[in-house]
């Protein structure tokens, strides 16, 4: 077992950008748009490639299903009945996201044959005038939305937030959200699926045609009487681990995120379950036994149950990574 780094799997988007170039370092085939680069995934509509080592071209889903215990932890392989729970990603949203729910897992499960879809957003940067829709609007009812719905009567039912770099969302099942003016770059966790109710797509043409909506079971799954919170850089617990700063950022029932800020150097014990670090900041090393692996901005890097690690930050700019877990 060792580090594992998977080649990116991007994703057209008619909402994207090409802020990819430079964050991901890599270069984008001209004259398309791309909003999604699943980093660390085994669903089937884009399974993740080992980059480089022992397993260098094995999809993660063929090394699930040869070393799951081993890979996962196996209380993990186990729980989850020999399939891989998450799916980390970047976002590069530089149009209106479509207004979209997503189901949780008993619904999901029923419908869609997949996990429901719970998901968390870091904002790694966003224009001055970024404002997403989270949440329904205070006073919104289910049947008063039917209507509005019906004669495609839209504003007033959503609740707008302003964002800015560094904040964080936890959107839940059942929480309508969409981007609505400005760009953001994310950085995501969610449950191991791609199922998404899309409510309202602003009318836009995708290879000349409407993009399909999904209303009726959209109107199954929203939660009208949810309250999301943004938590705001700067406001959030900060715990002093010695050569690093701990920000607890979520415990989902399906995931738990932090953010580390690495000054000096921080080690990362060995667990009984794998764990996902998304390198957003600075610069630095990764050590395990005698290999060192230098890191970047727009990495992502899987540790296989077991497995211990030790980062460094180079002097002069602290090293800032999501650590994402079960």
């Amino acid at each position: 077992m060792y580090p594992l780094k998977f080649t990116k799997v991007l994703k057209e988007k008619v909402w994207g950008g090409r802020e990819f170039e430079s964050f991901l370092g890599i270069a984008l085939e001209p004259g398309k748009t791309f909003g999604e680069s699943w980093e660390v995934s085994a669903h089937p509509n884009g399974p993740s490639v080992v980059a480089e080592g022992l397993w260098a071209g094995r999809t993660l889903p063929e090394l699930v299903a040869a070393e799951g215990p081993r890979l996962l932890g196996k209380e993990l392989f186990s729980r989850f009945d020999g399939k891989f729970p998450l799916l980390i990603k970047y976002l590069d949203i530089h149009d209106k996201l479509s207004i979209q729910v997503h189901p949780e897992d008993a619904y999901a499960l029923a419908k869609e044959g997949e996990f429901g879809k719970s998901e968390c957003w870091y904002i790694l940067q966003a224009s001055p005038d970024a404002e997403l829709i989270l949440g329904m609007a205070p006073g919104v009812t289910r049947e008063q939305f039917a209507e509005r719905s019906r004669q495609g009567k839209w504003d007033g039912l959503f609740r707008h937030v302003p964002v800015a770099a560094g904040d964080f969302l936890h959107v839940t099942p059942g929480t309508v959200h969409a981007s609505l003016t400005g760009s953001v770059l994310i950085c995501e966790v969610q449950q191991n699926s791609d199922t998404t109710y899309r409510i309202y797509d602003f009318d836009r043409l995708e290879n000349g045609k409407l993009r399909p909506l999904h209303l009726d079971k959209a109107m199954e799954v929203i939660r009208f009487d949810e309250e999301p919170r943004i938590f705001r850089a700067g406001t959030r617990p900060r715990q002093d681990l010695g050569g690093a700063i701990l920000e607890p950022l979520v415990r989902d029932p399906s995931y738990s995120v932090d953010r580390l800020e690495i000054t000096t150097g921080f080690t990362v014990k060995a667990q009984d379950k794998f764990q996902i670090f998304s390198v957003l900041e600075g610069a630095g090393s990764l050590v395990h036994e005698k290999t060192t692996y230098a890191l970047k901005p727009g990495e992502t890097w899987f540790l296989p149950a077991g497995l211990g690690v030790q980062f460094q930050a180079e002097s002069g700019s602290p090293l800032v990574v999501l650590q994402s877990a079960v």
